[in-house]
Formats: C-alpha cells, structure tokens, sequence
C-alpha cells in the first residue's frame, strides 16, 4: 500500500510539475516576439561596434579591399593620428574637464532641491515643483539667443566655464525630475528619529537621505555624463574657439578631415575614441545604472 500511495503520490507531483511549466510556457509566448527583436537589435548594436574597432585597426587599402576581413596588422598609427595630428586629443580632454565639472554642478545643485522640494513641507511646494520640472518642456533652440546674451554680458562667451553653465541650466529640470522619485519613496520614520536625536534637517539629508538615494544619485551622474558627452547643438552653439572645443565637435572636424584626406580609418579610430568612455561606463556601472532604473520604477 504504501508503495501504491508513493507511486500515486509520484504521479500527482509530475502532474503539477507539468502544470506549472505549462503556464510558465503560456505566459513566456506573447513575449517571445519582444525578447527576439531586443536580442536582434542588441546583436546588431554589438556587430556595428566590433566593425568600427576593427576597422579602426586596418589600412585604407585593406578596408576598400574587403571591409569584412580582419586586419592583416594593428595599425596603432590611425589612433596616433586622430589623437595628435588632429587634436583629438585636446578635445577629448576638453570634454573630460567640462562634462566632468558639469555633472558635479548638477549633482551639487539637483539632489538638495530635490530633498527639499519632496521633504520639507512649506507653502507653494507643489507649485515650485511643477515650475521647476516644467522646465523639461521648454526646447533648447529657444534658449540659444537668451544665454548667449547672458554670457556675453558675463564675458563667459566662447569659455569652457560658460558651456559648463550652460550645460548646467539645462540639464536640473530633468535631474530634479529623476531624483524627486527616489527621495520620495525613503521613509520618513528615519527623518523623524533624527529630528528626536536633535539632528538639523541639513544633518539629515547628508547622513541618512543622501547615502539612502545614492543608487538615484548614481543613475543621474551616470544619464547625465552620458548625454552631455555626446551633446554637439549647445557645444556648436556656444563654443568657437578650436582650441576649446568638445569632443562632438572635435569628431565632426575629423569627419571633414578625414573624408577629405581619404583616410577612412583615421575617422573611425577617431569614433572609437569617442565611444571608450560611454563603454567603459557601461561596462563598469550597467548593474548600478539598472538598479537605479528599476528601484526608481518600482518606488516613484
């Protein structure tokens, strides 16, 4: 008997078994299509980036010859010659210093505001808030002619420092937005046993808020870096002297250059110089970037 009641038993359990993976099945189908096109893209994505590498590595001969073979030799020369002969190397660095000093402005300006605005209760909170954040519909051509002016005025005209402003003003309203999100969801039983241990608002946000909204601090450093550093309009716009220009401008100089010239692999080297940071910021922080993403979807 009890070895009938096992074998029933058996037989109930591979029922269930079944059972459950048949709805896991029907549930993963209608997502088949999703994940097959992001697989798709992702692979094309990756394809497109090893070509440029590797054309990047091979001579003008053997590109035309067959862009599909590996290089024959590294040509270490065709990054030499974008990084010297055409100052990518000057703008690059120019990038580091202004979209570097910019994102720590924003960070520096943004994450108090977005503490306040979320945490301290004071009449109108609701209004500066939406004013603020309003600031994300506004189209950055009709900002050109006004900050000129102003920068003119400033003698911050065709400076690094001005463009780091620049940059500055027009990236809080969306940094705000993304921070508010997180500084929301923290609890605020924590405010209020600091406030019971006599601790100052200020004490606070830098001792319990701050490193509690770290991951959306991150994921803004992060979303931040990356968009001015492929910003051109803003950079073309407020920037003219070469030797003070970014890294976007630099490239579209060396597209010139180089289509001029004829030498195809010094532009792509020169796009690979350009991608590095993006990638290696990627490949360092993805898992940061994501948990920021995903803590702030599930708590905003």
């Amino acid at each position: 008997m009890n070895g009938q009641g096992d074998i029933e038993g058996g037989g109930r359990s591979d029922y269930r078994r079944r059972i459950v993976l048949r709805d896991r099945i029907r549930r993963l189908v209608p997502w088949i299509p999703a994940y097959a096109f992001l697989g798709l893209w992702c692979a094309f994505g990756l394809f497109v980036i090893l070509w440029q590498i590797l054309a990047s590595f091979k001579t003008n001969r053997e590109l035309f010859l067959n862009v599909w073979a590996l290089p024959s030799h590294l040509q270490f020369q065709n990054y030499v010659k974008a990084w010297s002969v055409v100052k990518m190397g000057n703008y690059f660095m120019n990038s580091i210093v202004v979209v570097g000093a910019s994102v720590l402005l924003i960070l520096t300006i943004s994450t108090p505001a977005a503490y306040a605005l979320t945490r301290i209760p004071f009449r109108g909170v609701e209004f500066v808030t939406n004013f603020v954040i309003g600031g994300m519909g506004i189209p950055v051509q009709m900002l050109f002619i006004p900050l000129f002016g102003m920068l003119s005025r400033l003698h911050l005209a065709d400076t690094r420092t001005g463009l780091i402003l620049v940059y500055t003003s027009v990236s809080l309203p969306f940094t705000i937005f993304l921070l508010t999100a997180f500084f929301r969801s923290l609890p605020s039983e924590l405010e209020e046993a600091a406030a019971i241990d006599g601790a100052s608002p200020l004490v606070a946000f830098v001792r319990i808020m701050l490193p509690l909204a770290s991951p959306g601090v991150i994921g803004a450093a992060i979303f931040n870096f990356i968009i001015l550093w492929n910003e051109y309009m803003l950079a073309l716009i407020f920037i003219s002297d070469d030797s003070k220009r970014t890294i976007s401008l630099g490239l579209y100089a060396l597209s010139n250059s180089m289509q001029y010239t004829g030498d195809w692999v010094g532009l792509f080297a020169g796009v690979v110089i350009v991608m590095v940071p993006t990638i290696l910021i990627f490949i360092l922080l993805s898992e940061r970037l994501i948990s920021s993403i995903t803590l702030g979807a599930v708590k905003g």
